[in-house]
């Protein structure tokens, strides 16, 4: 069989490293695969590994705009696939313009499924993108004959907005490179940590309204005037909602002793950046699969998290949970992990032995067999494969 695979709108962040880590650790032939076609643009081609099965097509239009992408969707891709014998196409952006059966669609992004979540945006740029988005992605995932979603959160959200789908579903985790596993290190009891030597509490994130760092910023405060010696250190690019964290900072640390914010970090150094920390945080209210999640719980971080979203369904028992919204919930939950050794420990190691379940070897072995099922399915039976 012959896989190809609409790369066209996978162009950065996580959507490239779940393909270029999908590809890097699949072996194909093992579900009957003898070749993959990858049709994207330059930049992503560059990134993903050569292998003897795999046939990178660069056309010179994925380069361009989103008008040009779309087009090339409409226009070219599905003559591109049959010609080359495609027996499936996957598109793990989630967005489908052409006809091509059977078709595999991958839900990334949910900002464009919840409301709440989108309207933090105003009614700017990003909301009609996000607008776009939810009336593309549903048109894409109603006529899929397969769709992988991220966890079981992300499939109820976005079912609950499109309604009856052609295909079937499964839910298929991001895995985790292995070189964030990083086993608990030994809990320090508090006393150790003093002014000269503060807590540091690590939340890696994109800056965006969605993230809540200004509040994660006040609840920082909030224990700094309680006495307690703890530094706040951000990583994330700046987004949407830098200026409500500027605001914050200026308000809470003017004279920048406690909050750290470093912008972004290659990817390549984020594994250190979470060995040096005390304990992680993640206040995002709007997760398809919460990554830097995983990042935290395999680094062997105790973890204060929202408990919206699909972070309990990953974090499970592992974590403190708080309110994102709420500084105060916030402060108190990284005050729990701050006042107990013994909590530190529980929850970084329960978080550690979680994190293990997420491979990207594992997450390529059910991608692929899905993609097998589904292009050898009968689709009068809408019924999840299981692996």
């Amino acid at each position: 069989m012959i896989l190809g695979i609409d790369a066209s709108n996978i162009r950065s962040g996580g959507g490239v490293t779940h393909l270029v880590e999908l590809l890097r650790a699949a072996t194909p032939s093992n579900h009957g695969f003898a070749r993959v076609i990858v049709w994207s643009g330059s930049a992503t081609l560059a990134v993903i590994e050569e292998r003897d099965w795999l046939l990178k097509v660069h056309d010179p239009l994925l380069d361009r705009g989103f008008p040009y992408r779309v087009f090339w969707q409409l226009f070219r891709l599905k003559d591109l696939a049959q010609r080359a014998s495609c027996d499936v196409l996957f598109v793990p952006g989630g967005t489908n313009a052409n006809s091509f059966k059977p078709m595999v669609a991958m839900s990334q992004n949910l900002l464009p499924f919840e409301w709440r979540e989108m309207l933090r945006y105003g009614w700017s740029f990003y909301t009609l993108k996000f607008l776009l988005l939810r009336w593309s992605q549903s048109h894409s995932f109603r006529k899929a004959d397969g769709v992988i979603f991220l966890t079981e959160y992300a499939r109820n959200v976005v079912s609950n907005v499109i309604g009856k789908q052609r295909g079937v579903s499964t839910i298929i985790p991001h895995g985790i490179h292995p070189r964030f596993l990083l086993p608990p290190r030994s809990q320090r009891p508090s006393s150790e940590f003093q002014s000269a030597n503060p807590w540091l509490v690590l939340y890696v994130s994109v800056v965006s309204p969605y993230k809540h760092q200004w509040q994660v910023v006040e609840a920082v405060a909030q224990l700094r005037s309680a006495g307690v010696p703890v530094v706040l250190k951000l990583v994330g690019p700046p987004e949407e909602g830098m200026n409500r964290l500027r605001s914050a900072i200026k308000r809470f640390d003017p004279d920048g002793n406690f909050i750290i914010y470093c912008g972004t970090v290659g990817y390549d150094d984020l594994d250190k950046i979470y060995a040096a920390a005390d304990i992680g945080l993640f206040a995002s209210s709007c997760e398809n699969m919460p990554n830097i999640l995983l990042e935290g719980m395999a680094a062997g971080l105790p973890m204060a998290c929202s408990k919206m979203g699909p972070m309990p369904e990953v974090l499970g028992y592992a974590g403190i949970y708080f309110d994102p919204e709420n500084p105060a919930e916030i402060a108190q939950a990284i005050r729990q992990l701050i006042d107990s050794p013994e909590l530190r420990a529980i929850k970084a190691q329960a978080g550690f032995d979680l994190a293990g379940q997420y491979s990207w070897k594992r997450c390529a072995d059910r991608t692929f067999a899905f993609l097998a099922h589904i292009s050898q399915a009968d689709f009068n039976e809408n019924v999840e494969p299981s692996f």
